[in-house]
């Protein structure tokens, strides 16, 4: 079992910049890949950014170049750098970890609102 708790929403005016953190526990060793995923009022939940074991990155096309994806292994946290936010950001942000068997393990989600 996994267990992610993650932090760091909150109110931001556009164009201004949060940071989320993820932190894992229990059976952090089986863990293979983690990522954020988003879910808007109305919408279904999506992938915003992920990370793999081996550091390799990848982006929905409407954050690349804003959100930024990173792992700190000492601390088994990952975080997620919002940068140049826009009001379609606002939704709930998810922490996900899949292990090694291709299990997902969820966050109780961290809300993020954009003012324009």
């Amino acid at each position: 079992q996994v267990q992610l708790v993650e932090s760091g929403g909150g109110l931001v005016q556009a164009g201004g910049s949060l940071r989320l953190s993820c932190a894992a526990s229990g059976s952090i060793g089986s863990i293979n890949a983690m990522g954020w995923y988003c879910q808007a009022p109305g919408k279904q939940r999506e992938l915003v950014a992920s990370i793999t074991s081996d550091d390799s990155t990848n982006y929905t096309d409407s954050v690349k170049g804003r959100f930024t994806i990173s792992r700190d292994n000492a601390k088994n946290t990952v975080h997620l750098q919002m940068n140049s936010l826009k009001p379609e950001d606002t939704a709930v942000y998810y922490c996900n970890a899949e292990d090694i068997d291709g299990m997902h393990y969820w966050g109780k989600g961290t809300l993020v609102t954009v003012s324009s």
